[in-house]
């Protein structure tokens, strides 16, 4: 197969360095054909890149950056594809058996992708084979790392080069519907938009000096008649905080009953040192007791604790993504001797693993990232007869682009025979909401989902973000972030002299939520 990318001369920037592609688990080297548009350029888009590369990312290249020299590529012959990233017309002599063109909210080049992050938003992508019309995959990007104007281009460009692999490789594809973002038709000035920017990246800065960010919480309730799934909203028993040390916050709560004890697993992340672990804390049917134990921990990163039980045995998987792998471990002794049993996938990016058994098969979920681009757009499915594996990928993964329903964001749930999940919504930033998914349609080969609810933070959850939901029996557990002063933490030190180890300073007393908000 030869490949052949289109690129616009004025516009060649560094992610059209990209000298292969991985399809079906081999490297197909890439050719570019070098092209001119006469479309006008923002006048001084170069000039803005350069400062943002200067202040927003501290010198480090970037994939919008301007590419210079323009490498000269031998040209293998004739292209089997090609993919077309300009706006031009395409050659009606070109005998390419499949002609692609991204699209960016409906228009295609790179001056259309500029302006639906000028007006506000990453583009919805769309793959079209030109030859009849048909979209071949579509998809929308999250921004979590996407620094500025130069940033968000980046972060588009990189997720639509890994929108074409699975297409190239002949696998099914599973075009969700998504809405576009409605755009200012009239082109706006980037001037205003990169300095906007800047700013607000030295007010984060300065934001970081003064507080912890972000800085997650733990909330919980018991819920007798009424319960999250059931409301389809926040409602009902008001939400208590786990209180914590404030150099160190809790996340990604999940509770379990094991041996006739209730426990919730969390991710502790010490601001300090900026890695977490796993935690736990009992709970007695009207709180939590005693004090926070650190149950696990690697010279890596853990968070997302998800537990499962398995013929007769407590299993947990922490997201583990900074190993690259899905590990599974063995619950030695409750709550607290965790061994690592076996790795269920390796050589991968798969965050918030989470597993449901559906009719017969187990189904692994996770937020999948091939290394570039966002860390909440992107769903892969994983299928087995049993928890040990072998694990298969889905025929169609990654099966989802679209940062408002692909991450997950806690357990399964089934309802009146109907499976549900929740799913993060990161449209607003990451963790910014929760959906109420139902699935629709779940095989080693389909896959649909439609979202029944949209849960914020508002009066009944204050706060800045929500982005975890599970529940074990009556106690139902949920998590958000908050500000949190530097101070605070420091204040809270000075008063526990009588602590001997950093674990003291992990505390089970649960306070209301608005005595813990600024």
């Amino acid at each position: 197969m030869i490949i052949e990318f289109r690129c616009d001369r004025e516009q060649a920037r560094l992610w059209m360095c990209r000298e292969s592609l991985r399809i079906n688990d081999q490297d197909v080297p890439v050719q570019i054909a070098w092209t001119t548009t006469p479309t006008p350029r923002p006048a001084g888009l170069d000039m803005l890149f350069e400062l943002e590369r200067i202040v927003l990312r501290k010198g480090k290249a970037g994939g919008a950056d301007r590419l210079k020299p323009i490498p000269q590529r031998p040209h293998a012959g004739n292209p089997d594809v090609v993919i077309d990233f300009t706006s031009a017309q395409r050659d009606p002599n070109c005998s390419a058996r499949l002609y692609l063109r991204p699209q960016f909210n409906g228009q295609a080049g790179e001056d259309a992708a500029l302006a639906a992050i000028l007006a506000g938003d990453l583009p919805v992508i769309e793959i079209v084979n030109e030859l009849d019309g048909t979209v071949m995959d579509r998809g929308h990007p999250s921004a979590e790392i996407a620094a500025g104007l130069s940033g968000g281009l980046d972060a588009v460009m990189v997720r639509t080069l890994s929108m074409l692999p699975p297409i190239l490789s002949g696998a099914p594809r599973l075009v969700p519907q998504l809405a576009a973002p409605v755009n200012a038709s009239a082109a706006r000035n980037p001037a205003p938009f990169v300095l906007h920017g800047v700013a607000a990246s030295i007010a984060k800065e300065i934001y970081r000096l003064c507080c912890y960010a972000p800085h997650w919480h733990v909330g919980w309730r018991y819920a007798e008649n009424a319960d999250v799934w059931r409301s389809g909203d926040l409602s009902g028993p008001a939400w208590n905080v786990l209180a914590d040390p404030g150099n160190r916050f809790y996340a990604d709560p999940f509770p379990v009953k094991w041996q006739g004890r209730t426990f919730v697993f969390f991710e502790d992340l010490d601001h300090r040192v900026g890695k977490g672990i796993i935690s736990a804390i009992e709970f007695d049917g009207k709180g939590p007791i005693g004090k926070v134990l650190p149950v696990l921990e690697e010279p890596w990163h853990l968070s997302y604790p998800f537990l499962i039980e398995d013929n007769g045995e407590l299993w947990m998987i922490p997201e583990s993504t900074a190993h690259r792998d899905v590990p599974l471990y063995k619950c030695i002794r409750f709550p607290d001797k965790w061994e690592r049993h076996s790795t269920l996938l390796s050589g991968l990016e798969l965050a918030d693993v989470t597993i449901t058994r559906h009719n017969g098969l187990h189904y692994m979920f996770g937020a999948w990232r091939d290394g570039t681009g966002g860390y909440s757009d992107t769903l892969a499915i994983y299928y087995a007869d049993r928890l040990l594996g072998r694990w298969l990928p889905h025929a169609s993964n990654p099966v989802l682009m679209d940062r408002a329903t692909a991450r997950p964001a806690g357990n399964f749930v089934t309802i009146n025979g109907k499976l549900w999940r929740p799913v993060q919504d990161c449209s607003n930033g990451y963790g910014a909401a929760l959906a109420l998914a139902e699935v629709l349609e779940l095989s080693p080969t389909t896959y649909r989902q439609a979202v029944r609810h949209l849960l914020k933070p508002g009066p009944l959850w204050t706060g800045r973000k929500l982005h975890t939901l599970n529940r074990c029996g009556q106690l139902e557990v949920i998590d958000g972030s908050r500000v949190q002063p530097k101070t605070t933490a420091f204040l809270a030190s000075l008063r526990s002299n009588d602590q001997t180890s950093q674990w003291d300073w992990h505390s089970a007393l649960a306070k209301p939520i608005a005595r813990r908000l600024h």
